[in-house]
C-alpha cells in the first residue's frame, strides 16, 4: 500500500514515469523546457489526491501523464489546485478530474 506522495513517484518512476512535467500557460513542458506537450497531446493515466491530515493546504495531486505524440510519460505534482490566470482554460480542462 503507498500512502505517501514520494512513495507512489518512487512506483510510477519504475513503471516508466520519468519524466518531471511542469504546467505552463498552454502546454506540459520537461527535459528542462526542450520537450513541450501540448493540451490536446497527453493522457492523464491515474490521478492520486493526498490530503493534509492538519492542513487542507497539504493536499497535492499527482498526475501520471503520457503522449505517444511525443513518445514520453511523466508526471506532474500540483499543489492546493491548479488554478493559475497563467494556464489557458484548454490546459484547465486537459487536467480535470473526471468523475463518474
Amino acid at each position: 500500500m503507498m500512502d505517501t506522495l514520494s512513495e507512489v513517484m518512487e512506483v510510477l518512476r519504475q513503471r516508466g514515469y520519468t519524466e518531471d512535467f511542469n504546467l505552463e500557460e498552454n502546454c506540459l513542458s520537461c527535459r528542462g523546457g526542450d520537450c513541450k506537450v501540448g493540451a490536446g497531446e497527453f493522457v492523464i493515466d491515474k490521478v492520486y489526491r493526498f490530503e493534509g491530515e492538519s492542513n487542507p493546504d497539504d493536499e497535492a495531486s499527482l498526475y501520471a501523464i503520457s503522449s505517444t505524440k511525443h513518445d514520453v510519460k511523466g508526471i506532474l505534482v500540483n499543489g492546493a489546485g491548479i488554478y493559475t490566470d497563467d494556464v489557458t482554460d484548454a490546459m484547465l480542462e486537459c487536467l480535470q478530474i473526471k468523475r463518474r
